[in-house]
């Protein structure tokens, strides 16, 4: 006799047994269960609804999905993608700056001197790349709400020896409005420099925020506007910043001519007098 299952529960009814956990290393490829997209894993990231991974087709084209249970396959196997784990390090360990972390130190008492930055996204900027140090040397970082009243602002500081001043403009190009202004600053204890960009967003590399290049907005339009739609994305300037932050993990991610910058005016506020 033919021997018959007796289980008849039909198989969508039956309880799914767990899938194997596999880390999402960057350039796994895996499909995407619900939609079928299939790509390479670019980075898995923390935001407030979950963690998600960023997967890339062989077109290019990018899409991110939650790291839900049984979510994804492999070679037609169905997997859980889980972030993966940090390697132990194996040398001193980094800062996201690139400078040796300083361990068991609590943060310094603040300097008189201070760096002041243009406004709160280069401030979240700096801080999320350079915090660590900063507060191992004491400086805090203030920012303008823009570059019109810079001499003023230096002269109500009164910067001097023992309280430098160091301060990071947007845009500082030859001929612009902001390096006029910056020309205008003429204390020996203040230092006034900046980056190419209009727009601290422009600092953060392309590649780190998983697009191509940042796109060419005409003048006299918003540039942050602009952005958000020739990107694709949703007309919410709060949202695009958080996207970029969340993309920044170290130094890596930023472009030269910021990294340069920063670290000058760290220098410059912390240097002990001749």
């Amino acid at each position: 006799m033919r021997r018959y299952d007796t289980d008849l529960t039909p198989p969508w009814k039956k309880p799914q047994q767990p899938a194997p956990e596999v880390p999402a290393e960057p350039d796994l490829v895996v499909e995407e269960v619900a939609t079928g997209f299939c790509g390479a894993v670019i980075r898995t990231e923390k935001t407030a609804e979950g963690p998600t991974v960023t997967l890339e087709d062989r077109f290019g084209k990018h899409r991110v999905f939650p790291l839900t249970p049984r979510g994804f396959m492999i070679d037609g196997r169905v997997v859980t993608l889980v972030r993966p784990g940090r390697p132990a390090p194996s040398g001193p360990l980094l800062s996201a700056s690139g400078s040796i972390a300083v361990r068991d130190r609590t943060a310094r008492v603040a300097r008189a001197g201070r760096i002041y930055v243009e406004g709160r996204h280069d401030a979240e900027l700096v801080e999320r790349v350079w915090g660590h140090d900063l507060r191992v040397e004491g400086v805090v970082v203030e920012y303008l709400e823009g570059v019109d009243d810079l001499p003023a602002v230096v002269d109500s500081f009164a910067p001097g020896p023992d309280a430098r001043l160091g301060v990071l403009v947007d845009h500082l190009v030859p001929g612009t409005k902001e390096w006029r202004i910056a020309e205008s600053v003429t204390s020996a204890h203040a230092l006034v420099v900046g980056h190419p960009y209009v727009d601290v967003w422009e600092a953060v590399k392309p590649s780190s925020v998983g697009i191509a290049a940042w796109p060419r907005i005409p003048r006299g339009e918003d540039w942050k506007t602009g952005v958000c739609r020739e990107l694709g994305w949703p007309p919410d300037t709060g949202a695009a910043w958080r996207r970029i932050l969340d993309s920044v993990r170290t130094y890596r991610d930023l472009e030269p001519a910021l990294l340069g910058r920063v670290e000058e005016l760290i220098d410059f506020v912390t240097a002990p007098e001749p």
